[in-house]
Formats: structure tokens, C-alpha cells, sequence
């Protein structure tokens, strides 16, 4: 890296003038410097100075010199400036795009300390260091800032590395502090990172290592995790001075130190893997430099100095002109810039460049670096708005996102290798493999992991594209990586548990319920993870369940494998620790792998046994049995202890190498090779395969006898009998050929043989023992063939029942037995229904004269037609129930005559006429109805079904139905209610034509109170009423209208008055123009005047007439003369002249007259004829008034509603608001709405009663409101109703009301939640089978959730057993439920049963548990095998049952246990790690069943205690310190003192460590050679009392103090502890006896059951002891042994 001056930017000073920081813009377009001034300058590109601003201080009552600015950085969009101040603040100030655009304050965030640097690597996330030592974040989007981690160390320095996602910050103290924002799969750790020797002021981060420097005057280079790989030390030279600041350049390989008047540069070679110093660049005067900052594209580098300088340097390796056209700058080894397009070329891996060619028309950039190849593009690729993502991690592939699309691109391949979709880009979630490793038979191996969504994974297979795998996972998935041959998975989710995923099988299994970590390791299958504080290794991944763990203090950080060795880099604190695997362990899977076996053979030989030697070993059995490798199969099964199968693959290598020396080979060919190891597969059908190809039926008789294998043996036998029998037949040995025959198991070709042969018909004993096979063998026909040929009829009638060959009976029965024809013709019949053969058995019905069974059968063979030639043939008449059935089905397929004659021979007419109403045959229903019902019936039916069509909307037909029934009046009521105008004008004037032209006004009043105008006005004159059609219109204001109508139907002066009242209700100018255009203006003023309208005859005559004037003040004097005789009339209440007068002189006044005299009458309670005066007066208005004011609604309803229809929904409302008519005023308002057709009001009327007082009313209003709802409202209207009334019925408690109702309008569900409320449960079963068979289910849970409810669970389990028994158990009535229970099936009764032992267990009562199992079995269900070994834990547990009397529970647990293995033999679990388990708990509980036998005998004390000290052998089962307190005491008690005094001693260690609660500290010096085992888990509680345990103790230090005892385990021939089963010097592993448990050793008696023997002694013992003490427990004890061994060696005793 070369620095060359280009130029100065701010002059120095002659004084200090600090610059304290500088930045350059990411975007390379501005530069940014701020001086000891606090003023930020502005810089383009090319160093010249485009703007400036101030900053600001924190508080500005503090002046402006009360801060320094100590670091500044620009936003990523290059749009902003974050500023750091000491006096406590950051802003970030908005500079804007362009020069001079405004400089604003866009944040702010106070901080408690100083800010003392700062960076912003990323988009809204500002990193700063405070001078407290925290480094906090500053989010610009939400304004608020958080501290990412704190020290308590002044923060000296701050800088980020080359991609800004990790941050490393210098403190006062020499610490320096690593943080990743991401890591980006590095690896590295974070943390403290190193401590320097002085403050680290000078601090940069390059691509490959850390620059630290200060004051000490020595510059270091750290690698990635903090070791010193350089040191640069200048303290020997007096020129230089302190170091105060550093900067690496963008691409991280070369980084400058500042100090005093030298910049020293350093450079990454990438070669030698060190920093190179360059010659450094001295400027003399420059003074110290306090700021450095380097152009984002690394060309320019920008040096501050204290006396306010501002220099700036070019930087480059080197320079070059290609053709004349392209400038080359060299800013890195690795970095390249091409100027004019200013493209960037720089090495993905940190090589050198050599050399760069421009290529292909000047476009393509092509370079060279030693290892790689760069190619770039000149012009901006256009394929997709370069948006890929580019990942590089694997070493084979590309992996390129675009869209929510991977694509893979293999390294040296121009095709794309595949694509899938995901929308998840991180690489730890994408596994690819290439062909990483060879594996056996597989030249292409490519495989690819990906999410498919976030819980979900695919596997697929590059190469064919096809998916082998998809994982749905419960939780999200953050990890997962293939192994390197692609068979293996393994994923992590969110909550760090890891799973293990086997793609060839497609099972899955937890690994670790906690792991921050995992790999594995390269160039195997080995995993390494880590778990909380462990180390976990799996070295055989097969077997998932093998892991070895190291306890661990740190992290996991890395894991490396490199010369032979592989290592795993752990962090503890700040030190990195290796922990090293053991690389023969990782080597053994890459042997299996390459499929060289004696390799991983020989590699196993070198190993300890270990849990994980034993996977391995396992592992390679399988592998080389598949690939038949033998001699190593047989090497791995003897390493395994598994002696069985080792002597059986010696016995078939030796048979294979005989083979091969003979036949050359290797011998795996031979049958007897193959056949056994079919055997060893326990494929034992194959192996018979194998062996009868060679007619080797011995070698398969004796294969299967050695494996009490008799079924198999004897059908071998016999399939060798039937051969011999066809030889023996064809020699003409007949009767030979009939016993080999029997023999074989073939009968019936013994009686095939016999039949063609008469000399053997006539042997009677040859043809009854024939006959007797057959009929044991059930082959009753043949047997019936052959008593036939005999002319045993009877006996051959008998078989061929049996045998169903009714057909050959039958034939017989004609000529031998013709009265039991008949029968056999029926028992066919039966049989052939049985057989769903229902055509065939109808004729042998008819056949036996069972014409009821025959016409059954018929209608199920759907053969109606013979059916009803049967029926009809009938003359029983309980036949004639058939005829509904066939009916139905002829109604069905439309066929209505047959079915009509055959409903009403069923006495089901009213079916039939439901049939044609149904299918809309009106007339032969109401033809049919006629005849066979009452009128009144007939009318009910069809008014029921014309209301139900009404519903439906078919209102035609429903018309029909009404008009057949003479009932023309519902059918209008129907047309009324649903507005349907027309069709009822068109009823009544076919049935009532008197009422047409009423029920046209009637209409039309209705329609005008809806606002319906035009349909009113086609009413009221087809009703003859125009005045009323005009008087509407006129009411609303529609004056075009009423005049029209006037003009048209009215008078000659009946549109002139229309137009006067017109003109009258406009008045003014109006009213001129309006008379002007019909001509009568003058007519309209003498009108007027003639009608004492003075003040409107005025207004016309001055607007329009104005001569007319005098003429009306004429008239209006007489008129006023006039009127003063009236006035005086009416003062004396004469109402008589006083009309008489206004009639001749003013008729308008009339009106006034009868509105006086009818409010005279009001007041005088004369309210008719006051009525009458006011419609005379034509105001009816008044007389609602008046009405309403005496609170006479109905009467004011009435006259509303006849005279003022429009105002009626007005009144109505009015009346409703008013809230203080009673209730009998509400049910007389609704019967009259009710009577008067208003069926709408009246129901809401009806609905508004309620009186608390007189529940019968208001139960009677509601019911009719539902009535009138559902006969006269839409079936909406009816629902709501219905919704509205049920419920208040329910709430009356009248649910059958409330039923009644919803099943009137079909809401079946309601009716029977109305049952349900009112516990009528047979009602609600009934409603639903008949109407909803869907709803029977709901009625049946909702009937249990009430029993469940009420606590009646002996109703309950008549319903729903399961429930019943979950609340006896919810109860804890336990032995009602199982007493229950034990009445259904097996499985239902062992489910409570284990939840009772469940119970129980947790009650601390492990003996009824016992007690549970021994009288109900005990299943080998998989989930109850917790409960099964908690009870034998619980059990064993128990203290005091060291005695004889305790034999019965340790019989049962033996028995129980006993059961329960035989079962699991039966069952998929046979053979499993459980079975073996139980095998072995079994073992215990026989021991100890014993033991108690034997405690009751005094001559077997010596077995007892023998059998105290064998379960020591089984301390992992029970509790160590019970098992040596027993095994002490019974040594003691038969006198042997060493082994009591070791077993004693031993159980003192026990009590000491169950104190301590652990049991590390055990000396296990005693017990080296023995196989009682070491690890055992810590008992929870001592067995016994402390003072027993005192006494204990106190007995051992007598037994020490006097040396009368050696502390050595008694030895036998063996060189071996007595009591061990394992020889120390062979590793061979003895059978225990079944009496003591001890090794049996010579003189041994072996039991029929293999693995089972005994010591001839102790068996003998045991046996005289029975005889002569006639134990029951000791025969007990006997009899379990004949059970569990499969017989005793002798049968010369017998226990009766």
C-alpha cells in the first residue's frame, strides 16, 4: 500500500486546533470534518468544501464551549450525521441529498456519561461508547437507545469489522470487547477478546486480525480469538512518539497507525498469513495526527493532525492504463477499482489479484488470483433487478436466493444442479451435499435440506428431484444439517432440543433436550454437541441412545479435525481449552462406511468394552451378517458375551468352509449356510425353504424339534407321510397308503382312496377310522359321501347338515327320509339369508311353505314384484303388514296406482294421499281423501298441506288445496299477507264479488298509509272513489296528481275547486300564475268571496284584479253583518240557526259551527254524536284529538284508521309511548288489530303483555301471537316470533308448550332443547329419531352431561359406559369402577386399571397394585409398563419383608411378573430392552419368593442366605443399602463372617453416602472382581432405623478390633468370588442356579427351558426339604419352577 499527498483541505494553525473527527460517506460522495470549534465542515469527492453547520450543545443555558464533539459517522443512505458530545448527547442531524439543503435535528439521545465514540455500521443502529464504559445502541426509527453490554472501563476506542456486524471496543483498562450484530456463521466468540499493555486508542479491525496501539509505543496484531501473532515495537525509538489513531481500509488488508509526524502502514499478506509494514510515510510538522478516515471504495485516506490540519492521501498498491481505455488502482492485494465506470473488484477469499484483463467488447472484468478466478460485468445485469443473494459457505455450491427461489450451482457444472422454493435464505437452515463422501453401490450421491416453512423440512435427492423426505416438526426449526453421505439428519428447533431424522427408515429421535451447540465431525458420522455442561459425543450415530459426555466449564466454540487428530475448542472464562475425541472411535464409522470390515474389526479389537464399544460391535454385526461376512459376524457376537449366536455362526463357518475347501468359494452358497442363517433371522419358514429344495426333511424335522417348534414339525412330518402314502397307493398297498394318509393329516384323500376301492368299503374299521378323521378334520361332506356309499343314510343325512351340503341332504331325504325334506328346504333357506344370498333362499322358503320368511326374503332381495305375488297369494292376514313396505317402494319409483291399492289394502290410506299431494296428483288425493275421510278430516288434511306449500313459497298450488276444500277465504287471507294483490282481487271477485268494490277501498287505504300512491289511486277508482284518490294526493301534497284525477273522473267544476285549492295552498304570485294557466284567476276571486274567503279573494285582486276590489269589500260587509247573528246564535247555544244562518250567508262557516257544537257534546260524554259533527266538518283530525284527550285509544284508532290511514303508524307509535293503558287495554287493542286483519300489530301487541299477577293471560297472549304469526306472518316473522315466545315459556317452566311451538315451524333443534330444559328425555329421543335422526347423537350427549351433571353414574353406565367409569374414577369410587369396567371388553377394563394402580401407586400402596394385577392379569400394554415397574420398585422398597411371612406378596409379584413375560413373548415388544428388563425383575422376585420359602425351613437356612447375597447381583433394581443389610445378616446367621463383615461394612459406606447424598465417595476395593455392580442409584432414605444402623456399625468395629475375620470374598475353582456368575480369568459368564442364584458350576441339573439349570446340591436340598417339611411354600416354589423352566428334571415327586 502506497500514501501519495494529493492535497490539503484545512490549513493548520499556528496554535492547537485539534480536529476531532472526520468521516467519509458510504456512497464515497461527501466527506465530513469537525474541528476543536464544534463546526462540521462538508467536502465533495474531490476535497472541495461545499457546506458547513454548527452543532449544537446539549443545553443551550450551558454556552456553546461546554462540549467537545468526540466522534461522528454518516448513515448508511449517507443522508444523515450521527454526532457524539461530551456533554452527554448524540444528534443526528439530516443533511439532506443535495448541497445546502437544510441541516435539521432528526434525533436526539441524552445519555448518563460523556460519549466518547461512535460507529454506524447498520440501518437505525448506532453503536457508541460512553465514557462510564457501557457500549449502547441508538434505534433512529424508535428514538430510544439500549446498552449491549457494559464494563466499568472508560471506553478509549470504538471500530467495526469489514462488514460492519461485529463491533470491538478499546478500554482505559487495555481490555478490548468483541459483540457480533450476526456472526455470520464464523463461529468466532464474543466477549473479552485480549487486554493490551496500555490503553488501545490506536484500535482497527482487518479481515483476518486485530490492530491494537497506544502509549507504550508497540503495535500488536491479535488473531481472531485473541492471540498475539505479532508485535511491532517501536519503544527503542526515540523518534517516535505515542500511537493515537488507526483505520483499516475497507477491504481489511491494509491498516495505518498515526502518531507524531508518521503515518505507518501495514499490509495482509495472504500468503504468509502475517502483517507486512510498509515504509512508513513521515511528514515533518504534521505534529500529532488526531483523526483518521478512509474512502469507502479504500482510493483516498484522510489525515487530521492537532493544530487542525486536514491532509488527503491516495492510496495504492499499484497503478496500470489497459489499452489506453481502462485506469487499473490497486487500493488492496485483494481490491481492484476500474475508473470511468468505477467498478469494484475484490477477492470473496482475500487473495492477491495478479492480473485483470477487460474482455468481451470492453464488458467483462476477468482476474487471476492464485487459487480463485473473478469474472465481473461492466454492465448492471439485468435479469432481476439485482436482488440475488449469494451464499458461498459450502464448498462445492452456490447457493443463489432471488424471489423466495433457491437455486443450487455447482462449482466446474454450467447447468443449474436444482431449484425449490422456500422463504427461508439463512444458510444454517439449507444443507447440501455433494457427493462428499463414496459410499458402497452409489456413484451420484446429491442431497438437499431445506424449510419448507418454518416447522417443516425437505429432503430431496438432486439428482432424481424427487423428495425422500418431509419432517413436520412441533416446534420452529433453527438449525439442521445433513452428514456427509446424505443418509442423516440432524435439526434443532427453537427451544434447542435436537433431533437425529434417518432418511432411508424415515424415524425420528431426540437426541438432547438442550443443546447450544453441534456439528459433525468432518470426514464421518460422528456428532459432537454440547448440553448444558457436558460434552456430548456420539461416536456410532445408529444407536442414538450411546453418547459419551465429558463434563464441560464453558462454550463450545469450534470443533477442528487435522493430522489425525480431531479436537474440540472449548472457551472457558477467557481461555480456550481442546478437548480430544477419540480418533479410533471416529475412524470405526469410516471403516463401516468404506465397507471394510476386518479394518473396523481389527480397530474394535484395541478397545476397553464400553457402552459405546458395545454399539459399535453391535453395528458391525449387523452390517457384516447382511454383507455374509461370517468370521467376523461370529468375532463380533463372542465380543458381545452373546454366546449362543457366536457357537451357532462357529457350527455354520465351519460347515462353510468345509463347503468352499470342497467346492471351492466361500461357501455362503450351500443350503445348510442359508438355511441357517434364515434360522438366526428367525426366519424360520425360509430356512425350511432352503432345506426341502434339497429333500433335507430331517435336517427340518430336527430344526424345528430343537426349537419346540412342534406345529411345523409334525406338518413336516406329514407333508413326508403324504409322499410315502401316494408310493404305498401306487404299489397297490391300499390300506398302507389309507393309515399314511391319516397319518399325514389327509383324510380326505384317505377317503377319496377308499371310496374307489370296494375292498376297503366293506373294512368297517378302516371306514370308521376315515370317517372319524374327516368329521374331527370337519370335512362333513366328504364324510357324508362315505356313509352314503355304506348305506349309513342317517349318519350321512347328520354330516351333511354339518357340512351345509343341503343340496346332497336333500337328494337323500327324497329317497330315504321324505318327511324331513320340508325342513332341510327351510334350514337352507336360513342358511342362504345368513349368507346374504337372499335370492336364492326365496324359493326354498316357498319350497317349505314359509311364505312370511319367503316374502322377507323377497323385499330383501328387492324383488317387490315376487314379493307381492307371494303376499297376495296370503290368505293369513298378518301377512299384510308387508304391504306398506312394497307400497313404499312402488311410490318411490312413481309407480302411484300399485302403490295406492297396496297402502289402502294396508289400512294406510292417509300415506297415499300424502304420496299424491307429495308428488301434486291434487285430484286423486282429494278423489282418495273422499272416499275414506270425513269432510271435516279431508278439509283439516288439505289446509294443513296448503299451509305448509304457503311456507314453501307455492302459493298456486296452495291455492289449489284451499279452493278444492271450498275454503276461497285462507287462500285470500294468503295472497293479503303476502301482498299479493292481484291474485286476491282475482278470489274475491270469483267468490265474492258483492265485496269487490269494499275490498278495493280497503286496499287502497292500506297501500296509501304505505305511501303506495299509484297503486292506492288504481284502488280507489276501480273502487269507485276518485274523491278519495284526490283527497290523497291532495293530504300529501301531490296537487299535479289530484288535479289529473279530478280532471279525469270528477265533475265539470270538480278539477276548477282542486285548482282553487291549489292555488289557495301556494297563495301570493304563485297562486296567480297557477289560475292564470288554467283560466281561472276571476272565477277563482268571486269563489273565494262567495265563500267568506276575504283574505285570499283580496290577495288575488290586488296581485292580479285589482277592479275587483270594491265588489269584495261588498260582500265582506254583509258577510260580517251576517256574521254577528251567527256569532250570537252559537254564544246561546243554538246551534240550529246558527247553521241555518251560515248555510245562506257564509257555508264556510258550517264547518266552524259543527266543530263548536261537537266539542259541546264531548264535554257532555255525547261522543257519538260528537263524532258525528266533526266528520261532517270533515275533521276527523279533531276527532282523534278529542279522543285520544279522554283517553279513548281505540275509538281514536278507529277513526285514524278509516279516515286518516297515512297518520295511523303515527297514532300507533304515540299510543305505545304513552305506557299507561293497562293490560286488558293491550289484549282489546290487539283483538281488534286482530279482527281487523292488522295480524302484524296484534302480534307485537300480544307480545307486549305481561302481567306477573295473571300468568294464564299472559301465557294465552303470547301463545296467540305465535298462532297468528305462524297462520298469517312470513316464516321469517313466525321464526322471530318463535324465538321470542319459546323462551318465555321455557322460563314459565312450560316446556311442552314450548316444544309444540318450535315443532310447528320445523325448528326441531329448539324443541328439543325445550324438552332437554324440562328433563323430558324420552319426548326429545322421540322428536329426534322421528323428525332429525341427526340429532340423535347431540340428544344422547347432552342426556350424559346431565347424569354426569346430576352424579347419577349407575344411570350413566346404561348410556355411556366410558363416561360412567371416567366419574367413579374422578370420585375415587375405584371398585365400582372396576367392578364395572371387568363387564366390558379387556381393554377398557385395564385402562382403569391403570389408572387405579396409577392411584395407588401414588397412595403409596404398592400391594393393592399387586393385588389389582394378580386378579385381573397383567397386559403387555407398552404404556402401563411404568405402572409396572413402579410397583416392583414400590415393592422391593418395602421394609420388613425379609421373612417368611411375606411369601405370598413376593409369589404374586413372581407370578404376576411371570404372566406378564409370556405376554410380551406373544406381543411386538418380544425380545425388546423392556422385556429383558422385566426378565430380569422376574429373576428378583423369584430370588426373593424363595428366600421366604426358605426362611420358614430351618435346614435351608444356607439357601436363604445364598440367596440374599445373589441379589446382590441386582442392586441396580434394588436398594443397594437394603440388599447388603439382608446379605450381611443372612452371612452372619449361617456364620459366615468375612462375607458378612464386608457386606455389613459395605452397608455402612451405603447409609454414609445416602447421608451426603452421593455416592462418589464408595471404595470399591472389595468388590473389584466380582459382578455386583458399582454405579447403582442413591436410595432416596435409609432402609432402617438409625439405632439398627448404630448397632450395625458397632458390631463391624468388633469384628475389626479382634481380627477374627479377613476381609477377602471367598473364592471357588474358578480363581472367581463364589457368588459371581462372570469367571474373572475366562470372561465366561456361568448360568445362576434357580434355587440360590449362585453360579452353576459341575454336577448341574438343566431344565427342558434353555438357560435354566441348577447345582445339583442345592436342588437336592431343596427337594428333601419340601418332602420331609411338606411346605406349602416350598411347593409353591416347585411348581412355579415346572411353570417358568418348562417341566422339572425328575417327575418321581408329585405334590398331592
Amino acid at each position: 500500500m502506497q500514501l501519495k499527498y494529493l492535497k490539503t483541505l484545512l490549513t493548520p494553525q499556528d496554535g492547537a486546533a485539534k480536529v476531532t473527527c472526520m468521516a467519509w460517506a458510504p456512497n464515497n460522495a461527501k466527506f465530513a470534518v469537525c474541528t476543536i470549534d464544534r463546526v462540521v465542515i462538508l467536502y465533495d469527492e474531490q476535497g472541495e468544501k461545499r457546506d458547513r453547520f454548527t452543532t449544537k450543545p446539549a443545553d443551550p443555558k450551558y454556552g456553546k464551549k461546554t462540549y467537545v464533539v468526540k466522534s461522528m459517522a454518516f448513515s448508511p443512505d449517507s443522508t444523515k450525521i450521527a454526532v457524539a458530545q461530551t456533554d452527554n448527547i448524540i444528534f443526528v442531524y439530516k443533511i439532506g441529498e443535495e448541497w445546502g439543503d437544510k441541516k435539521v435535528i432528526c434525533n436526539k439521545f441524552i445519555q448518563t456519561s460523556a460519549v466518547t465514540c461512535l460507529v454506524w455500521p447498520l440501518e437505525q443502529a448506532i453503536i457508541f461508547g460512553l465514557a462510564e464504559g457501557k457500549i449502547r445502541q441508538a434505534n433512529t426509527k424508535t428514538s430510544k437507545s439500549s446498552t449491549i453490554y457494559g464494563t466499568d472501563s472508560y471506553v478509549v476506542s470504538l471500530t467495526t469489522n469489514v462488514s460492519g456486524k461485529g463491533i470491538l471496543s478499546g478500554h482505559a483498562d487495555g481490555t478490548a470487547v468483541r459483540y457480533f450484530i450476526d456472526d455470520e456463521g464464523s463461529g468466532e466468540s464474543q466477549g473479552k477478546l485480549f487486554t493490551h499493555a496500555c490503553p488501545p486508542y490506536a484500535l482497527a479491525w482487518g479481515t483476518n486480525s486485530i490492530i491494537a496501539a497506544g502509549c507504550d509505543k508497540k503495535i500488536v496484531a491479535y488473531g481472531k480469538e485473541g492471540q498475539v501473532i505479532q508485535t511491532f515495537d517501536y519503544s527503542r525509538d526515540h523518534t517516535e512518539k505515542e500511537f493515537t489513531v488507526a483505520a483499516s481500509s475497507p477491504s481489511g488488508q491494509s491498516i495505518v497507525v498515526g502518531s507524531y509526524d508518521r503515518l505507518r502502514v501495514f499490509n495482509w499478506s495472504p500468503r504468509k498469513g502475517t502483517w507486512d509494514e510498509a515504509s512508513p510515510k513521515e511528514i515533518p510538522n504534521l505534529y500529532t495526527i488526531t483523526a483518521l478516515s478512509w474512502k469507502k471504495d479504500g482510493s483516498r485516506l484522510s489525515v487530521g493532525t492537532l493544530c487542525g490540519g486536514v491532509e488527503m492521501f491516495d492510496c495504492c498498491l499499484r497503478r496500470s492504463l489497459y489499452k489506453n481505455k481502462f485506469e487499473m488502482t490497486y487500493v488492496g492485494l485483494s481490491q481492484n477499482l476500474s475508473s470511468g465506470t468505477r467498478v469494484v473488484l475484490k477477492s470473496q477469499y482475500g487473495y492477491e489479484i495478479d492480473e485483470v484483463k477487460v474482455m468481451g467488447k470492453d464488458r467483462y472484468l476477468v482476474a487471476h488470483t492464485s487459487d480463485t478466478l473473478l469474472l465481473g460485468d461492466l454492465v448492471a445485469w439485468q435479469g432481476s433487478g439485482g436482488n440475488e443473494k449469494f451464499f458461498f459457505e459450502n464448498e462445492t455450491v452456490c447457493m443463489i436466493f432471488n424471489a423466495g427461489e433457491l437455486a443450487l450451482v455447482e462449482y466446474g457444472n454450467n447447468e443449474i444442479l436444482g431449484s425449490v422454493r422456500t422463504e427461508f435464505m439463512n444458510p444454517h437452515l439449507i444443507s447440501v451435499r455433494l457427493n462428499e463422501r463414496k459410499q458402497r453401490g452409489v456413484e451420484d450421491n446429491k442431497k438437499l435440506a431445506y424449510l419448507i416453512d418454518i416447522k417443516t423440512i425437505a429432503i430431496v435427492d438432486l439428482m432424481g428431484g424427487n423428495n425422500v423426505g418431509t419432517i413436520s416438526h412441533d416446534s420452529k426449526i433453527d438449525w439442521l444439517e445433513l452428514n456427509e453421505t446424505g443418509r442423516k439428519l440432524l435439526f434443532r428447533d427453537k427451544k434447542l432440543r435436537l433431533h437425529l431424522y434417518d432418511i432411508e427408515s424415515g424415524t425420528k429421535s431426540t437426541m438432547l433436550s438442550f443443546c447450544p451447540y453441534v456439528q459433525w465431525v468432518p470426514g464421518s458420522d460422528v456428532v459432537v454437541a454440547q448440553n448444558r455442561g457436558n460434552l456430548c459425543v456420539w461416536y456410532a450415530i445408529d444407536s442414538p441412545e450411546r453418547v459419551t459426555m465429558f463434563p464441560l466449564k464453558g462454550d463450545i466454540v469450534d470443533l477442528e479435525r487435522s493430522n489425525g487428530k480431531t479436537e474440540v475448542v472449548v472457551t472457558e472464562g477467557v481461555n480456550s481449552v481442546s478437548y480430544t475425541l477419540d480418533e479410533g472411535l471416529i475412524e470405526f464409522g469410516t471403516a463401516i462406511d468404506d465397507g471394510d470390515y476386518y479394518r473396523a474389526t481389527a480397530f474394535l479389537e484395541t478397545l476397553e468394552m464400553s457402552s459405546e464399544t458395545e454399539a459399535m460391535w453391535k453395528t458391525l454385526s449387523k452390517l457384516s451378517l447382511e454383507a455374509q461376512q461370517l468370521h467376523i459376524a461370529e468375532r463380533c457376537f463372542a465380543a458381545l458375551g452373546d454366546v449362543s449366536k457366536a457357537r451357532f455362526l462357529s457350527e455354520t463357518n465351519k460347515i462353510a468352509d468345509a463347503v468352499a475347501k470342497d467346492f471351492s468359494g466361500d461357501g455362503t452358497d450351500h443350503y445348510q449356510v442359508k438355511a441357517r442363517l434364515a434360522m438366526l433371522e428367525k426366519n424360520f419358514k425360509l430356512a425350511e425353504m432352503y432345506y426341502m429344495e434339497q429333500n433335507a426333511v430331517e435336517e427340518v424335522m430336527e430344526m424345528y424339534q430343537e426349537l419346540h417348534m412342534w406345529d411345523e414339525c409334525i406338518a413336516v412330518a406329514e407333508a413326508k407321510s403324504e409322499k410315502a402314502a401316494e408310493v404305498k397307493e401306487t404299489e397297490g398297498d391300499f390300506n398302507g397308503a389309507v393309515n399314511l394318509y391319516l397319518k399325514a393329516g389327509l383324510p380326505a384323500k384317505a377317503a377319496w382312496l377308499a371310496m374307489s376301492r370296494d375292498e376297503l368299503l366293506s373294512n368297517n374299521d378302516i371306514i370308521s377310522r376315515v370317517t372319524a378323521a374327516l368329521m374331527k378334520g370337519e370335512f362333513f361332506e366328504r364324510a357324508g359321501d362315505l356313509f352314503e356309499r355304506t348305506r349309513n343314510n342317517q349318519r350321512a343325512l347328520d354330516c351333511y347338515r354339518k357340512g351345509t351340503a343341503f343340496k346332497k341332504a336333500i337328494d337323500l331325504a327324497r329317497s330315504a327320509f321324505p318327511s324331513e325334506v320340508v325342513k332341510l328346504e327351510e334350514v337352507w333357506g336360513d342358511f342362504l339369508v345368513q349368507q346374504k344370498q337372499m335370492d336364492a333362499a326365496i324359493n326354498h322358503y316357498i319350497e317349505a311353505g314359509c311364505s312370511t320368511k319367503a316374502i322377507e326374503a323377497a323385499i330383501a332381495a328387492r324383488q317387490w314384484k315376487k314379493a307381492l305375488h307371494i303376499l297376495e297369494l296370503q290368505e293369513d292376514k298378518s301377512a299384510s303388514k308387508y304391504y306398506l313396505k312394497i307400497a313404499q317402494h312402488y311410490a318411490f319409483v312413481q309407480e302411484f296406482e300399485v302403490a295406492e291399492r297396496l297402502f289402502v289394502k294396508a289400512d294406510r290410506t292417509k300415506d297415499a294421499i300424502d304420496m299424491y299431494t307429495q308428488a301434486g296428483r291434487w285430484e286423486q288425493a282429494h278423489k282418495l281423501a273422499v272416499k275414506c275421510m270425513t269432510q271435516e278430516d279431508v278439509s283439516a288434511l288439505y289446509i294443513s298441506r296448503a299451509q305448509e306449500l304457503e311456507k314453501e313459497g307455492k302459493y298456486n298450488e296452495a291455492e289449489r288445496l284451499f279452493t278444492t276444500v271450498d275454503e276461497p277465504d285462507l287462500a285470500i287471507t294468503m295472497y293479503k299477507k303476502n301482498k299479493m294483490y292481484g291474485d286476491m282481487i282475482r278470489l274475491v271477485a270469483v267468490h265474492h264479488k258483492d265485496l269487490l268494490q269494499e275490498t278495493h277501498i280497503h286496499l287502497a287505504k292500506e297501500l296509501e298509509a304505505e305511501s303506495r300512491f299509484q297503486e292506492a289511486e288504481y284502488h280507489y277508482l276501480e273502487g269507485q272513489d276518485w274523491k278519495a284518490a284526490v283527497n290523497m294526493y291532495r293530504v300529501s301534497d301531490m296537487w299535479e296528481e289530484a288535479y289529473r284525477i279530478a280532471k279525469s273522473h270528477g265533475g265539470v267544476n270538480a278539477h276548477k275547486q282542486v285548482a282553487y285549492l291549489w292555488a289557495k295552498s301556494l297563495g301570493g304570485e304563485a297562486a296567480v300564475k297557477l289560475l292564470n294557466k288554467f283560466g281561472l284567476l276571476e272565477t277563482a276571486i268571486d269563489f273565494a268571496a262567495d265563500n267568506y274567503t276575504f283574505e285570499f279573494a283580496f290577495e288575488l285582486a290586488r296581485l292580479a284584479m285589482k277592479q275587483k276590489i270594491p265588489d269584495i269589500h261588498l260582500k265582506n260587509a254583509m258577510f260580517l253583518e251576517d256574521q254577528e247573528a251567527m256569532l250570537m246564535h252559537i254564544h246561546n247555544k243554538d246551534w240550529t240557526n246558527a247553521q241555518r244562518v251560515a248555510e245562506a250567508h257564509d257555508p264556510e262557516s258550517v264547518a266552524d259551527i259543527l266543530v263548536s257544537q261537537a266539542k259541546f257534546c264531548f264535554d257532555q260524554k255525547e261522543f257519538s254524536k260528537a263524532e258525528a259533527f266533526l266528520l261532517r266538518a270533515q275533521r276527523p283530525e279533531l276527532a282523534i284529538k278529542y279522543y285520544k284527550d279522554a283517553g279513548m285509544w281505540s275509538d281514536a284508532m278507529r277513526i285514524c284508521k278509516d279516515y286518516l290511514p297515512s297518520k295511523l303508524s303515527i297514532l300507533q307509535k304515540e299510543y305505545e309511548s304513552e305506557g299507561n293503558w293497562g293490560v286488558e287495554g293491550m289484549v282489546a287493542q290487539a283483538r281488534e288489530w286482530e279482527q281487523t286483519g292488522e295480524y302484524a300489530r296484534a302480534v307485537d301487541c300480544y307480545l307486549k303483555v305481561k302481567d306477573s299477577s295473571n300468568i294464564e293471560l299472559q301465557m294465552k297472549c303470547w301463545m296467540k301471537a305465535a298462532e297468528l304469526a305462524i297462520k298469517f306472518l312470513s316464516q321469517d316473522k313466525a321464526v322471530d316470533v318463535s324465538q321470542i315466545v319459546g323462551p318465555r315459556l321455557i322460563q314459565l317452566r312450560k316446556y311442552n308448550e314450548a316444544a309444540e311451538l318450535y315443532l310447528n315451524l320445523d325448528l326441531i333443534k329448539n324443541a328439543i332443547d325445550a324438552f332437554i330444559e324440562g328433563e323430558e328425555w324420552n319426548k326429545a329421543k322421540r322428536v329426534a329419531k322421528e323428525l332429525d335422526p341427526r340429532l340423535e347423537e347431540y340428544v344422547d350427549r347432552r342426556y350424559k352431561e346431565h347424569l354426569k351433571n346430576q352424579g347419577k353414574v349407575d344411570s350413566l353406565v346404561g348410556v355411556d359406559v366410558v363416561a360412567a367409569l371416567d366419574m367413579y374414577a374422578e370420585r375415587g369410587q375405584w371398585e365400582k369402577c372396576i367392578d364395572t369396567a371387568s363387564k366390558q371388553n379387556f381393554n377398557v377394563l385395564h385402562k382403569y386399571i391403570a389408572l387405579y394402580a396409577t392411584h395407588l401407586i401414588k397412595e403409596a400402596e404398592a400391594e393393592k397394585v399387586l393385588s389389582l394385577y394378580t386378579q385381573h392379569g397383567v397386559p403387555a400394554y407398552s404404556q402401563n409398563f411404568n405402572i409396572y415397574k413402579r410397583m416392583f420398585l414400590e415393592l422391593v422398597s418395602l421394609k420388613g419383608r425379609d421373612c417368611a411371612e411375606a411369601f405370598r406378596m413376593w409369589a404374586d409379584l413372581r407370578d404376576v411378573l411371570l404372566l406378564l413375560c409370556e405376554n410380551l413373548t406373544k406381543s411386538s415388544e418380544a425380545n425388546s430392552t423392556a422385556h429383558e428388563e422385566f426378565e430380569q425383575m422376574l429373576l428378583v422376585a423369584h430370588y426373593y419368593a424363595t428366600r421366604s420359602a426358605a426362611k420358614g425351613i430351618e435346614q435351608l437356612s444356607s439357601v436363604a442366605a445364598k440367596l440374599s447375597i445373589s441379589l446382590l447381583r441386582h442392586t441396580e433394581l434394588i436398594p443397594a443399602d437394603k440388599a447388603f443389610y439382608e446379605a450381611g445378616l443372612a452371612a452372619k446367621a449361617v456364620g459366615w463372617e468375612n462375607m458378612a463383615f464386608i457386606f455389613l461394612n459395605r452397608f455402612l459406606d451405603l447409609a454414609d453416602g445416602i447421608d451426603e447424598g452421593t455416592l462418589d465417595a464408595l471404595d470399591h476395593t472389595d468388590f473389584q472382581e466380582t459382578d455386583i455392580p458399582f454405579e447403582v442409584p442413591v436410595p432416596s432414605k435409609l432402609h432402617i432405623t438409625v439405632e439398627k444402623r448404630e448397632e450395625i456399625r458397632e458390631w463391624v468395629l468388633t469384628v475389626s478390633m479382634d481380627q477374627r475375620v479377613e476381609q477377602v470374598l471367598p473364592k471357588d475353582e474358578r480363581g472367581t468370588y463364589e457368588a459371581s456368575l462372570v469367571a474373572v480369568s475366562t470372561g465366561i459368564r456361568s448360568l445362576p442356579c434357580v434355587i440360590t442364584g449362585y453360579p452353576v458350576l459341575r454336577n448341574k441339573i438343566e431344565f427342558k427351558r434353555a438357560g435354566m439349570a441348577a447345582n445339583k446340591d442345592d436342588w437336592n436340598k431343596f427337594l428333601m426339604a419340601t418332602k420331609t417339611t411338606h411346605s406349602p411354600e416350598c411347593q409353591d416354589v416347585l411348581k412355579f419352577i415346572t411353570q417358568w423352566c418348562g417341566g422339572l428334571p425328575s417327575a418321581g415327586y408329585s405334590f398331592q
